[in-house]
Formats: structure tokens, sequence, C-alpha cells
């Protein structure tokens, strides 16, 4: 009786596809001819020729001697002299937070590598950041830069967050409290965390930054997640490798961003691999800015609970974002395209797309769904809008669960308008249930 419901919900949901996709054919067309554009705005940064090794501030690369004086004097002469290079070459040095500023490139030499402490201590005062999407006066994160201009990470040395002293924190009730004084609409002045809280800090977070380049880098142990820009404009982040376990170890997360190109990087996370997402709840939508104009190219996504995903931060709207020629290969790969979010957040999830992309090996293929669960999932009356998302062209090889996977909130809320054109299923262990939607377009397709 039940496989008899299924095949009549699959029926329903592919009632409306047409008989030639010319129409979704020219959209996708158009939506992908805006791509050149975007990269057109996207100006990595350039630095002066001037260089500031921290070892002439006394850092010392023994991995046990406190750097965090030196960074701080090298990037302030930096900055101070229009910019260029802050060098750390040649050891381990151990460090506290580390703030970006103006013109500054934080270049990190192969064999070298950045140890940050696992004093909480070396974190404070708090600073301005989101948590998950909530405006909160947090511990710094490892990397921070606010309202800079001009400023990078690169090198091909390692930045290591010593991961596993923060993920004991994940048991606390600080994330709840945060979510719970922002309902409330407690200014954020007074959201203080930081010291006798748990709020484990984000590794790198440009925040009301332009022009930032994140380069070459292999990241490993992160507290959080890994790389957060947020409320940026022109950001870069290529040849990035991002290898971390521990819970909510997002690889790379733009929030409430514009103009954002991730290329060529490699990631292997305990949580999404990439989340385009635009705040939280009440608090995102009244800040009520969206994350759009992003693009993710040649990337390779292994180990996490999403390979792309979208959400479920969606309160000020995710648009625009384009991922193609990527590959998703391990049977740690939960979802290879995941889309997620709630009724308690808002927002919406539009114009997306994706092409030619690989899947080796995953659990599920194309995940959506309104009824992400989370504290307070169900509360909030503002269901988001989920829907105009094409893929096509898509190579989906061993899948251990379901090719496709659709789940609106309701049939007055459903998921709308997906397209799904010349992609090939080509092993599933199990058949696709889609409820709760509309308008979904098989097209060309085939083994789902």
């Amino acid at each position: 009786m039940r496989n008899l419901f299924l095949a009549f919900i699959l029926a329903c949901a592919f009632s409306a596809q047409a008989s030639d996709s010319t129409s979704s054919d020219e959209s996708a067309k158009k939506a992908w001819a805006e791509v050149s554009g975007i990269l057109n705005r996207i100006v990595p940064p350039t630095f002066p020729h001037h260089k500031f090794p921290i070892t002439k501030y006394g850092a010392v690369g023994d991995g046990a001697t406190d750097c965090t004086e030196a960074f701080r004097k090298a990037i302030e002469d930096c900055t101070s002299a229009g910019g260029g290079e802050v060098v750390v070459a040649g050891g381990t040095f151990l460090t506290g937070a580390i703030h970006l500023k103006n013109n500054v490139d934080l270049y990190v030499e192969k064999g070298a590598t950045i140890l940050f402490s696992t004093n909480t201590d070396d974190y404070l005062p708090p600073v301005f950041a989101r948590y998950e999407g909530t405006e909160v006066m947090n511990y710094s994160p490892f990397i921070y830069a606010f309202e800079q201009t001009n400023i990078a990470i690169t090198g091909k040395g390692t930045l290591d967050g010593q991961g596993k002293f923060w993920h004991q924190w994940r048991s606390a009730d600080d994330p709840k409290k945060i979510v719970e004084v922002a309902r409330k609409g407690v200014p954020v002045e007074q959201r203080v965390f930081g010291k006798e809280h748990r709020l484990r800090p984000n590794f790198v977070v440009p925040f009301r930054c332009r022009n930032v380049l994140i380069e070459d880098i292999h990241i490993v142990n992160s507290p959080m997640w890994v790389l957060n820009p947020v409320y940026c404009t022109s950001v870069t982040v290529c040849n990035v490798t991002v290898n971390t376990t521990g819970p909510n170890t997002d690889g790379c997360d733009p929030d409430s961003c514009t103009d954002v190109l991730i290329k060529d990087c490699d990631f292997s996370d305990g949580d999404d691999c990439i989340s385009v997402k635009s705040g939280r709840d009440k608090d995102g939508q009244k800040i009520n800015i969206p994350c759009q104009d992003v693009v993710i190219q040649d990337c390779e996504f292994r180990a996490g609970h999403g390979g792309v995903a979208l959400g479920s931060e969606t309160s000020g709207g995710i648009q625009n974002v384009f991922a193609e020629n990527c590959h998703f290969d391990s049977p740690d790969l939960e979802m290879a395209m995941r889309f997620k979010t709630n009724p308690a957040r808002g927002g919406y999830v539009k114009n997306i797309y994706f092409r030619d992309c690989d899947v080796k090996m995953a659990k599920v293929g194309i995940h959506m769904t309104l009824r992400y669960s989370s504290s307070g999932a169900m509360e909030g009356g503002t269901i988001p809008f989920m829907g105009d998302i094409d893929i096509r062209d898509c190579v989906f090889k061993e899948l251990t669960k379901q090719p496709v996977f659709i789940e609106g909130w309701s049939p007055s809320n459903p998921i709308t308008n997906v397209s799904i054109i010349n992609c090939k299923f080509l092993h599933a262990a199990q058949k696709s249930f889609i409820t709760n939607a509309t308008d979904i377009v098989m097209e060309g397709s085939s083994g789902y």
C-alpha cells in the first residue's frame, strides 16, 4: 500500500512536466550568462611588495612560544606602511586571535603552521560576529577582520585550530540561549557571550569587508565553521584545502555576502562542505541581507553532510547561486546537493543553478526540504519560498539512498519549479521521494 502511495506522489509531482524543456533551457542559458558579470565584479586584492616577517617581531616557531603580540605588531606595521605581506615561515607558531587590517596579506609559507591556542582568554575581548546566523558579541574568531578592505590569507602553509579542545562545548546550552535572546529582541551590544560561555568561535571571519582573498592555504582541526565571510562583498576562495572533523565544522559558509567565488577547493568536513547562508530566524529577517551572486567552480567534495548546501539559515534570502564542474565522492557524504530551511527561518532560496557535476558516490543525490529539523523549526509562521532551481547535465553514479528527495512544507506551501534536466542516476538503493511539490520537471533524466 505504501509503495502505491509513493507512486501516486511521484505521479502527481511530475504531472506538470512539459513535453519539452525549451522554456527551461532558455531560462537557464540566460541565467548562466550572468556569471561572467559576477566574476568581473570580484576583484582579488593585490599588495605592495613589502614583507613583514613575524620573526622580526619576536615570533619563535617552536610551537610553544606565544606569538600573538608578534602577529599584532607585524600587521600594524604592514597596514601603516600601506600594505604588504606579513610572512609566516620556518616553523610552528602558537598564537591567539589574529586581526587583519587594510591591505594586509597574511602569507603562510609551505612548511609553516599557525597553531591556534586553546587558552580561551586569547580570544577576548568579545567581538561582533554571527553565531550560526545570529548576531552576537562572542570570542574572536581565530582570524578576524572587521570593516577592512583588501585583505588576504595566502600561501601553502597550514592553519591548525586544535578543534578537539573546542568540540567538547557542543552540548552547552549557549547556542540555544543566543537564539532565544535574539528572538526577544535583546540589542546586540547586550548579547555578550565569550568568557564563562561556550559558543565555539569560527575559524576565519571577515566581517563587513570588501575584496577578500583566501588562497592556497591548508586548514585543519576547526572548532566550528571554517571559512565564514559575513556581510562581505567581492570574496575569492581559491585552491584551499579544508580537512576537519567534528560538529558544525562546515568548510565555507558565505553569510549574507554578495559576489563570491569559490574555486578549485577541496573539502572534507564534519558538516556541510559549502553552505550558503543569510541569517537565522527573526534576527536574520530583521537584518534582511541576502546572500547572492555566488559562483562555485571545480571543487572537490568528500566527507560531509552536504557537498554544496543552501541554508538552513535563509532568513535574508539566498539567490543567484551557480555551481559547475564540481566532483563529489565519498561514502561519508550524506547529500551531494542540499537545500534546507524551515518555517522559523523565513526568506527564500531561489534562482539556483547546477550543471556538469559528477557525483561518484554519496548517500542522496539531490535533497530539498522545508522541514529541516532544529530547535524551534516548526515555529515562526514565516515559511520560506524554495523554488526556481535548475540542475542539469549531471551524473550520479553510486547513491546508497535516494536519487532525489523533495519535501515541501504542505500542499499550500510547496517546493516549486524545480528542473532536473539531462541528469543520469546510474545506481541508487531506493526510489526518489517527492511530496508537497509542484512543477517538478525531469526532462531527459533517467534512473530516478
